[in-house]
């Protein structure tokens, strides 16, 4: 397998979203008295973050957009309408403190250390920035729908990512723990690789924990992910 560059997505598979989100409620409802099963209304907000963004082309807004407008809809649905512009701010402003998940600031060292590897996501560029420096993650490149003006799954996405990194799609391991991002990118011509996230909803779990087809790697973390792309390999 010739494996010139790696491709991470971003906002599940390498960040905490649920925990830090839940985090930033239990802070902004204990400044009113607040007290609620925050699990629900975080998942509920990136639900409708996700349909909102997801396969949009050439929108006039990104993510961040989405994740303010939603916001208020996820609050009035569960009954949280007294929390202020300010409070609904710091909610907003907690997608920019994400923590990544352990196992990966490490792994990815190691693995930028014998090849390129890059952000591919749907997160806004100033996401990006912001949680890898807060989790000293260094990219070689930061590649956002938001640039390239279509979203994941679009096969254009995954094609201009590739022209980008002057690669051939197969050339590149798109690494995610969400299969309609693995399927797209594979039906591109990437290789591809799951990387399983049962925390990623919290309790809940997530939607689609196991894979739906046959990935190139198929892992539980991200040491994982490191041995099996490191091993010596006569393709290499």
């Amino acid at each position: 397998m010739n494996i010139q560059a790696l491709a991470f997505d971003t906002g599940g598979t390498v960040l905490d979203w649920h925990a830090g989100l839940v985090n930033a409620f239990h802070r902004v409802g204990a400044r009113h008295g607040i007290t609620a099963d925050w699990h629900a209304p975080v998942n509920d907000w990136r639900r409708r973050t996700m349909k909102g963004i997801v396969g949009q082309v050439r929108p006039d807004f990104h993510m961040d957009d989405v994740h303010r407008r939603v916001l208020d809809d996820t609050l009035a649905q569960f009954g949280f309408d007294r929390l202020t512009a300010a409070d609904r701010l710091d909610l907003w402003r907690a997608w920019h403190e994400l923590d990544a998940w352990p196992d990966f600031p490490a792994a990815l060292a190691a693995l930028r250390a014998a090849l390129p590897v890059v952000s591919f996501t749907m997160l806004p560029v100033s996401l990006v920035v912001d949680v890898s420096r807060r989790n000293g993650i260094v990219w070689d490149a930061i590649i956002s729908c938001e640039m390239i003006g279509v979203y994941k799954p679009h096969a254009e996405a995954y094609r201009t990512a590739a022209r980008w990194m002057n690669l051939e799609p197969a050339q590149i391991l798109m690494v995610a723990c969400h299969n309609f991002d693995l399927n797209a990118a594979h039906q591109a011509g990437m290789r591809t690789a799951f990387v399983r996230r049962p925390e990623e909803w919290g309790p809940e779990g997530p939607p689609d924990p196991l894979p739906n087809m046959a990935y190139d790697f198929i892992i539980d973390g991200f040491d994982d992910l490191r041995r099996a792309v490191l091993a010596p390999s006569p393709d290499r």
